[in-house]
């Protein structure tokens, strides 16, 4: 964990099915995580890769226009420190990209990962980073600060 202003921040990546359900559907729980960390309330953790297939799901999955996807990157880019992963995780060989979510965590030295993805979820930890639902990151950030 960080320390800023004598006060210990989690250190958490978000998976990408949380950007998307905190960018499409802004009255939900992932929309309050993402929130949080705009306020600065944890310390949001990234990498290009993560944010490459962000931009690919605004596309694919909720039709977004270049013009919204970029906006909505910048933010993602302004609020987070951005990881560039040196090292390679094969955890998952049916899902390539939770695999860099892992990397991302591993290599930010994450506290958490945030994931409705079954198979990270699965894995309950990995390297000692913990990986929540939304729904129990809301518990405990609440429950944090």
């Amino acid at each position: 964990m960080s320390t800023v202003k004598g006060a210990a921040r989690l250190r958490v990546v978000l998976d990408t099915n949380v950007y998307f359900s905190a960018f499409t559907h802004p009255t939900g729980v992932a929309f309050w995580i993402w929130e949080q960390a705009v306020r600065r309330r944890y310390v949001l953790l990234t990498s290009p890769t993560i944010i490459r297939e962000v931009a690919g799901v605004f596309r694919r999955k909720a039709g977004w226009r270049d013009n919204q996807i970029v906006g909505s990157l910048k933010l993602l880019v302004k609020t987070a420190d951005i990881v560039s992963p040196k090292i390679q995780v094969r955890a998952i060989p049916e899902d390539d990209d939770d695999n860099r979510i892992l990397e991302c965590a591993v290599e930010g030295k994450a506290d958490l990962i945030v994931s409705r993805d079954q198979h990270l979820r699965r894995l309950k930890a990995f390297e000692g980073i913990g990986i929540v639902h939304p729904v129990d990151f809301r518990r405990t950030l609440a429950d944090w600060v």
